[in-house]
């Protein structure tokens, strides 16, 4: 017994001083991360702030994304279609936002195009400094807002604000015109969503009240009128009229 333990002992030993060996013969090159952010001096800091600013301007994109694009309007008005049609959950949400990004990109490319052209590439050209491209980029999302902003809603935050647009000659400043913009999309997507719901609440009366005369008070209308709104849906090509109607509210361009 002592023998096996002098021998497991020694079976130990060994393969240490075999694996130090090897280690100690073998060189080991450390790889190296290195960044740069330029020579040391008013250079390093403007590379910090732009690498911040990239960062935060990544992190941010979804809310830009809703916030001064057409998806609002979209998002609410497919949203409240699917509440008026009563499917709960059909169709799921995942549809529903990838819908309103694809016809938000729709309604957005010309204006996309616009800041990169004149933004966007003069920037990456090294043509412009980063204070004249945010100023090139933001002008075409600018004149998309304020063409779609209700006058009244913009001398709301004007005012709440403190700007005089008009006296001073100069263009209402984004953090006017982005929350401006906001509720008159909310407010046009709601009058949308009222003219959708029109149908479908007549359809549920109607159903209703037949049932309450064959006495059936027990059953749901909203299981009987489902189907009826589902057809009704289809054979007025439901989608073609949504989507074309959505495209035409933004106007040309």
């Amino acid at each position: 017994m002592s023998n096996s333990k002098q021998l497991e002992n020694l079976v130990v030993s060994g393969l240490a001083v075999l694996g130090f060996t090897v280690l100690a013969s073998v060189e080991v090159s450390a790889q190296t991360l290195t960044l740069d952010i330029g020579e040391p001096g008013g250079s390093t800091t403007a590379r910090i702030i732009q690498l911040v600013a990239v960062i935060a301007v990544l992190s941010l994109a979804p809310g830009l994304l809703v916030t001064i694009t057409s998806f609002t309007r979209i998002v609410v008005v497919l949203s409240l279609l699917r509440t008026a049609l009563g499917t709960q959950q059909s169709p799921p949400n995942l549809v529903i936002i990838s819908l309103a990004l694809f016809l938000s990109s729709f309604i957005m490319a010309p204006t996309f195009e616009k800041a990169w052209k004149e933004g966007i590439s003069p920037l990456i050209e090294e043509r412009i400094d980063e204070m004249e491209a945010f100023e090139r980029t933001t002008e075409p999302f600018r004149d998309f807002m304020l063409s779609q902003v209700r006058q009244k809603d913009l001398d709301l935050f004007q005012d709440i604000a403190g700007v005089k647009v008009e006296e001073t000659g100069a263009r209402a400043p984004l953090q006017v015109l982005v929350p401006a913009f906001m509720i008159s999309e909310l407010r046009r997507a709601f009058e949308i969503g009222f003219l959708i719901y029109l149908p479908f609440v007549i359809i549920d009366m109607v159903v209703a009240s037949i049932l309450m005369s064959m006495g059936m008070m027990m059953v749901p209308p909203i299981i009987v009128s489902l189907p009826f709104k589902l057809i009704f849906f289809v054979l007025v090509d439901g989608w073609y009229l949504i989507a074309g109607s959505l495209v035409k509210s933004f106007g040309p361009g």
